[in-house]
């Protein structure tokens, strides 16, 4: 979740998403974004629901996902949940960026190790969360 006056307020995330997809001559398409949601599960999350449905359904007009960063696809109490969902794309075709990390996501063991130390962290981050 979230807001304004937070780094990673969705206006910030958004703001990042753009400049990375300019720099690298990406059109957006279609924006799924989940605004004052709890990351800790998928429910409520309309807006990531709806991006797996149509992943899923190969309802989609694009080939590729940009994220923020590992722990926006959220911030589960089980961090092979968030990988899940990456998976649902890279099976369906669409590649997935994260546009602030340090990594390319390319499948190399060392993309997967850093992905999995992060989601991880984010759902131990939650666990301190009110």
């Amino acid at each position: 979740m979230s807001t304004d006056h937070q780094k990673y307020s969705t206006e910030n995330q958004s703001d990042a998403i753009k400049q990375y997809a300019e720099a690298r001559g990406i059109e957006i398409v279609r924006t799924y974004a989940d605004a004052g949601k709890s990351g800790l599960k998928i429910e409520g999350r309309d807006a990531l629901r709806q991006l797996i449905e149509d992943v899923q359904s190969g309802n989609t007009d694009f080939t590729l996902v940009l994220v923020y960063d590992v722990s926006r696809w959220g911030r589960f109490q089980d961090a092979d949940e968030s990988a899940y969902y990456e998976y649902i794309c890279r099976r369906a075709g669409i590649a997935v960026e994260y546009c602030a990390e340090q990594f390319d996501n390319d499948g190399s063991p060392i993309s997967t190790i850093v992905k999995g130390v992060k989601r991880a962290m984010a759902g131990e981050y939650s666990d301190l969360r009110p």
